[in-house]
């Protein structure tokens, strides 16, 4: 390959993933055309990009970046797969790919400068929070005790409503109410 092409591919590389913080690796040696076109649309659908790598280039490329850390695991045929909401969605979407599409091999992830190597790694990201959920739980942490002391308040005072508006239907029909005790 020349060296004018090489430099091409690089600067093809840094325009798709410059931005690229978070990432997952993929092998995919033994994927067919078809299924190719498949698991690109349905990432698509998510926003999740997949750029297939030259091992060599994107060692060269990643380097002073927060993908370097993928340097040893760039051997054999690999993509990058990035985009989404945020890289534990991209792992659970691949992570169910590989079940349709077992060739599929899970290389390893990126987040927040972290690896998660191999298919137990990626799978482990995959079932983290995403950011929205982890936003989710935490404003259900703040509401819960709020929640609960706002229930204790009512239980007691609706048992009271609920003898006064008893007492008042019973003076409305002109019943006497006895005196207990």
């Amino acid at each position: 390959m020349s060296k004018a092409m090489k430099e091409l591919m690089m600067r093809e590389y840094k325009a798709r993933m410059d931005t690229a913080e978070e990432a997952l690796l993929i092998g995919i040696r033994g994927l067919k055309g078809t299924q190719t076109t498949k698991v690109r649309a349905t990432l698509h659908k998510k926003n999740i990009r997949i750029s297939v790598v030259r091992n060599n280039l994107a060692r060269k490329n990643f380097e002073n970046t927060k993908l370097a850390a993928f340097e040893n695991l760039l051997t054999g045929s690999n993509a990058v797969a990035f985009g989404g909401q945020s890289i534990v969605e991209v792992a659970r979407e691949i992570v169910k790919l590989v079940e349709q599409f077992p060739v599929i091999e899970l290389k390893g992830a990126l987040l927040d400068g972290t690896l998660y190597t191999g298919k137990a790694g990626v799978t482990e990201l995959s079932k983290f929070p995403t950011k929205d959920e982890a936003i989710g739980n935490v404003v259900t942490l703040v509401v819960s005790p709020a929640r609960k002391l706002l229930g204790q308040l009512q239980g007691p005072g609706s048992t009271v409503a609920g003898v006064i508006k008893a007492i008042e239907t019973k003076l409305e029909k002109g019943e006497a109410i006895a005196k207990v005790g």
